[in-house]
């Protein structure tokens, strides 16, 4: 079996409502990102809390951590990312020239820049190396919210309420823009890096290539109109999952599009944030103020 479907632990984070839930690079721990201000490192399967970082004057809604696992990274409402030391907890930078909310951010490959999106409509791209507290980029071509961002060794993917998906490929110099009609909630990059995941406020999720923009399937089903909800793919890019507003979320057959599981949350709460395990068949998805553990039932493996 390549997805979840079995609940095993339910961990009550204590940071207010939980804004985002993250899996490291290697899955061994993820990130909380809480209304209280606060980022908290776990290590999920054993419901052990291992450090809660403070730097954010307001909710924190994204955060992630460096590929070596050495920093992390995150934006919140108070206008501020922020780069922590993972060992000592300490805020180590502070980058405070958006003029709006940060709705996500992202470590690049060497983990030696910040990307950081805006409700302030842009990008700005921080060097971690320099002492200079001004962005080194700022892409400004979004006419909404960016919502969601997401980086390979050449490429930056960006989502908006604007309606569009860019990918700015660094190697051409060139940004490529895709209408899917209506506000982008979550993109990803299949582990191919030839397709692009993209869920939007219309209750669909779209499937296109990346390279002509066409859509090569469509996933329906789930409730989406009024929140930013993650999706995602499993590990193994067979099935693709998304949080819903209904408390549920939904699993499809990547190449079929069709419904194969729902899982229960057993609470009428929006399930607003999804991370899946990179190399194991585990989800870890958040819902008020819990994040819920999934795992393959054994016996159906």
């Amino acid at each position: 079996m390549a997805f979840p479907n079995k609940k095993t632990e339910t961990i009550d984070c204590k940071q207010g409502a939980v804004r985002s839930v993250r899996f490291n690079v290697d899955g061994n721990y993820c990130l909380t990102c809480g209304s209280d201000k606060s980022v908290k490192l776990w290590n999920p399967l054993r419901n052990l809390l291992l450090k809660t970082y403070i730097g954010h004057g307001y909710e924190v809604l994204d955060a992630q951590s460096s590929g070596d696992n050495a920093h992390i990274c995150s934006g919140g409402m108070d206008k501020t990312v922020v780069l922590f030391d993972v060992s000592t907890g300490q805020a180590v930078r502070k980058f405070r020239d958006h003029a709006g909310t940060v709705n996500c951010v992202s470590f690049n490959e060497e983990c030696t820049v910040i990307l950081s999106g805006s409700i302030d409509c842009t990008v700005r791209i921080w060097d971690i190396r320099s002492r200079k507290h001004q962005p080194i980029q700022v892409m400004d071509e979004a006419k909404d919210s960016v919502t969601t961002i997401q980086v390979s060794d050449h490429e930056i993917l960006t989502g908006s309420a604007d309606c569009r998906v860019r990918r700015y490929d660094l190697r051409m110099g060139r940004m490529f823009s895709d209408f899917v009609g209506k506000a982008v909630s979550s993109l990803k990059f299949t582990r191919d890096g030839q397709c692009v995941l993209v869920s939007a406020t219309d209750t669909s999720i779209k499937l296109l290539d990346k390279d002509t923009g066409e859509m090569l399937n469509e996933y329906t089903g789930h409730k989406n109109s009024n929140y930013k909800i993650d999706c995602c793919l499993n590990h193994k890019d067979t099935h693709i999952l998304s949080g819903s507003e209904d408390g549920l979320v939904y699993i499809w057959d990547l190449v079929e599009a069709k419904l194969v599981d729902t899982l229960n949350h057993e609470t009428s709460r929006t399930v607003h944030s999804i991370t899946f395990h990179p190399s194991e068949p585990v989800l870890l998805s958040a819902s008020g103020d819990k994040v819920f553990i999934w795992e393959c039932n054994q016996m159906e493996v």
